[in-house]
């Protein structure tokens, strides 16, 4: 290779399927949250069910991306040495470690997905419930924060910055560790913003329009979305761009499979929205599920190219 990363030669952190699949299912649900949050403060009362949609996926995919976390670290039982230390079980926080920050911020936004989860179950028409083990939970501290009143708000702010938090630091995690591809390129943190909020919209979208609802605020989402998909396509060519001679290491099957992410899993399904507009009656869960694979190959794409090096 003519010309080539100056971290060429660092060894591989061994990232594989269980570090891939945290990458995704953790930007949907630090997606999914904080969309709904969005929702609550600036959605209509008929877009509740849509913010409670947000809730209800974000507390378990947050439960899954923490047991992933756990089982890739090869002894699981070690997982709480990186928030307590273990000789004098003080708290071990190193704002300086990615990790650090991000095992903490994960603990953080589980709470508030918990909180909120729960919360959404309490406000939940009992008609409604999925659940029946989950009827009876009708606590008003609970209904409290689902309200616009300021504890509500601080829940919402807190749980909403953590779970934007937990959506892009991914990527700056994947910038520190001195691997090429990785450290060639400061736009990682923005593209895996942008993803998992294209994603996580594309998945609100996809079981809204399974379950039939027709609430105003599923129009916006849609809008919202399309600007999404456009701004993670504009950042990924710009991240493409900036890689600069180390892009040589794309010129291969990864890099026609990123091509591939980039037509499939953005610009048709963006082309299809669009479309969409001038036909209601269209089928929306393709665009959407095209969206989520597209997003599912990115992170694929992103860690295996790197590790094959």
């Amino acid at each position: 290779m003519d010309a080539a990363s100056s971290t060429w030669f660092t060894a591989a952190p061994h990232w594989q399927w269980y570090i891939i699949m945290y990458f995704f299912l953790g930007g949907l649900a630090g997606g999914s949250y904080f969309i709904a949050v969005l929702i609550d403060f600036f959605g209509r009362p008929e877009d509740r069910p849509l913010a409670r949609l947000g809730y209800y996926i974000a507390f378990p995919l947050v439960l899954v991306s923490g047991l992933l976390l756990t089982v890739d670290l090869g002894k699981p039982l070690r997982f709480w040495h990186m928030l307590i230390e273990r000789n004098t079980f003080h708290p071990m926080f190193k704002p300086w470690s990615p990790m650090s920050l991000g095992s903490w911020a994960l603990m953080v936004f589980g709470l508030f997905t918990l909180l909120s989860f729960l919360a959404a179950v309490a406000e939940e028409d009992e008609t409604k419930l999925t659940w029946p083990s989950l009827r009876r939970i009708r606590w008003p501290a609970l209904r409290v924060l689902r309200s616009r009143t300021a504890v509500g708000s601080i829940v919402g702010v807190v749980g909403g910055v953590a779970g934007y938090f937990i959506a892009g630091y991914t990527g700056i995690l994947l910038a520190v560790t001195n691997r090429p591809i990785w450290a060639d390129t400061p736009l990682l943190g923005m593209l895996f913003v942008t993803s998992a909020a294209s994603t996580s919209a594309a998945l609100l979208i996809l079981l809204a329009h399974r379950w039939g609802w027709t609430m105003p605020g599923l129009r916006s989402l849609h809008r919202m979305d399309e600007w999404m998909i456009l701004l993670e396509l504009l950042v990924l060519t710009a991240m493409v761009v900036s890689l600069g001679p180390v892009l040589t290491a794309w010129r291969n099957g990864w890099g026609l499979l990123l091509l591939l992410v980039a037509v499939f899993g953005l610009i048709v399904p963006l082309m299809l929205s669009w479309r969409a507009r001038r036909l209601p009656h269209m089928n929306m869960a393709a665009p959407a599920v095209l969206v989520l694979l597209g997003g599912f190959l990115l992170r694929v794409v992103i860690v295996l190219s790197s590790e094959a090096i």
